[in-house]
């Protein structure tokens, strides 16, 4: 084991003396040392529940025949970090939280891995370690959010508590309305209720074969959960014992794999970052065109929240991850998950006991999967689009810039009524260098839709957006405006002309104009000039690549 580097022999009596220092009995030394990296915090809703499933992770492990160590790993909930200075670590916090799960399980030579995670960037953060560090691993995500309840509504985050905001401020709802939505919206523990960025990365990480299959959509308060994660721990020793390691399963098929359960989904863009991160340290090349590949061959068959009408325990009921797999299977690669079981046979065994929640192919909501990659003279390495949830009739759509280098001018301008009809907004110096990390535009695009201006209006940034982001709003524009990119030297006034069909985005301005603007463009002075988010400005490599992080050897 890979452990007996810190426990067997005479060198290594100080070692021991510090194990036994835990409380660790003689009888158990010997066993796997597991360790089990856990996200809980009280400040996340997604992850207030953890120390629930700690304990049955617990004793899965010691049922299994290992021996469990925690550690603890942090969070950022991009809900509550949204539309301020917060929202700068968040896609910064994803390198913290791989490198600290591989210093934990390198320094101490850890024999397997149960990754406890939930929420947006913690998630992928911790898949990145586990591809790193290549021990045995298994990921148990803590659950989605069950709906809130108003009055027979069911409710959730987005598409009613941050939507609100634009709502008031149209005078098409009251304060009291107002609290009402904020006290009910979100009931209690578990990842936000639609298929924004959590809920996509937990049914992405089933269906790349690292968790169990269920436990993507297994409730956060269910008694699902708690036996996936009795499994889960249990799992984790045979692996050890197998020496089945995360690079034996994240492979180039199961990433594709994973991408097309994240199309047929309707998953958030995010994605686009986290899976081609997570595929760079599993050694997988991954480039951006192979979304759009499969986006064109995979039927959209889940509506889900934002830009659908099913909430997360729907997708549970009708059968989650395994039934969507069954869905899917003539399309699917038959590979090996964590659970010991094949692709196919975890299909084989699931049951679609909705089909309206999980449609047939042929009745699907949409014949494309959820994403779209645009390319153009604005972003030559391209961008993305969360195209089932744009309106049709937006599909197309040439409007007027109005330019913003921040995201808070931006959402000024917004709630202050400047915006109107045939307006493309545009939010710059937001991307992984310029903003430094990258923010989410939740803020500004529900704002928008709350006002009714979804069928209306577009948003363009080098900068991302929330799961729970709807109607047309394209991200990830590469290169960003601090790297030189061509967003850089729009101006107000400039005709944008956007074709998601055709996968197009273009400034309509002569190459010559182009090049001239470019010529004369200097970039702005970066925001952020000291601490973490500083060296991240400096080393974070364009959202085309995932944003990762090269160190400057």
């Amino acid at each position: 084991m890979k452990s007996d580097i810190i426990k067997k022999g005479i060198e290594r009596v100080p070692h021991r003396a510090l194990l036994y220092a835990t409380g660790i009995p003689e009888t158990e030394i010997k066993k796997p040392f597991i360790g089990v990296a856990t996200s809980f915090t009280d400040i996340i809703p997604g992850h207030t529940g953890m120390r629930d499933l700690e304990r049955y992770i617990e004793k899965g492990v010691h049922t299994g025949g290992g021996y469990p160590f925690f550690f603890g790993i942090p969070g950022i909930c991009d809900g509550i970090a949204m539309g301020h200075r917060g929202m700068h670590y968040s896609l910064a916090s994803r390198e913290l939280i791989a490198d600290m799960v591989e210093t934990v399980a390198e320094a101490h030579q850890l024999d397997g891995l149960v990754l406890l995670t939930n929420c947006d960037k913690i998630t992928p953060g911790m898949l990145m370690a586990a591809a790193r560090v290549n021990v045995p691993t298994i990921v148990v995500t803590a659950g989605p959010m069950m709906s809130g309840h108003l009055r027979g509504k069911r409710l959730s985050l987005v598409n009613d508590a941050f939507e609100a905001v634009g709502k008031f401020k149209q005078g098409k709802i009251t304060a009291k309305e107002v609290a009402e939505l904020e006290i009910c919206s979100c009931p209690g523990t578990g990842s936000c209720q639609g298929m924004y960025t959590a809920n996509t990365m937990a049914c992405v990480t089933e269906a790349l074969g690292m968790s169990l299959p269920g436990c993507a959509t297994a409730l956060a308060v269910s008694a699902k959960k708690r036996r996936i994660a009795f499994h889960s721990g249990s799992r984790i020793v045979e692996m050890v014992k197998k020496k089945i390691t995360p690079r034996k399963i994240m492979n180039l098929k199961a990433f594709e794999n994973a991408i097309r359960v994240d199309m047929a989904l309707g998953g958030s863009t995010n994605t686009v970052l986290h899976i081609p991160a997570m595929a760079h340290e599993a050694k997988v090349a991954l480039p951006l065109e192979l979304f759009d590949k499969i986006s064109k061959k995979t039927p959209h068959v889940a509506n889900m929240l934002p830009g659908g009408e099913h909430y997360m325990e729907d997708l549970d009921y009708a059968g989650g991850i395994p039934a969507v797999l069954k869905n899917l299977k003539a399309s699917m690669n038959d590979v090996m998950t964590v659970s010991g079981k094949k692709i196919f046979a975890i299909a084989d065994g699931a049951e679609i006991s909705d089909r309206d929640v999980i449609r047939p192919i042929k009745k699907a909501y949409h014949k494309e999967g959820g994403i779209a990659v645009l390319y153009g003279n604005i972003a030559p390495d391209g961008c993305v689009v969360k195209q089932t949830a744009v309106n049709s009739e937006m599909m197309q759509f040439k409007g007027t810039a109005k330019v913003f280098n921040s995201e808070e001018d931006g959402m000024k301008a917004i709630l202050a009524g400047k915006i109107k009809s045939g307006d493309v907004v545009v939010i710059r110096y937001e991307g992984p260098k310029g903003g430094p990390g990258m923010r989410e535009m939740l803020s500004p695009t529900s704002a928008i839709a709350g006002m009714g201006l979804q069928k209306s209006v577009a948003l363009i940034t080098d900068g991302r957006f929330s799961g729970g982001t709807r109607g047309p709003c394209i991200g990830h524009i590469s290169p960003e405006a601090m790297e030189g990119g061509p967003i850089a030297i729009i101006k107000d006034g400039d005709i944008i002309d956007i074709d998601i069909t055709r996968r197009k985005i273009n400034l309509m301005v002569d190459d010559a104009e182009i090049k001239k603007r470019l010529s004369k463009h200097r970039p702005l002075k970066p925001k952020i000039r000291s601490g973490w988010l500083a060296r991240y400005s400096a080393q974070v490599t364009s959202a085309s690549t995932g944003a990762i992080m090269k160190p400057n050897l």
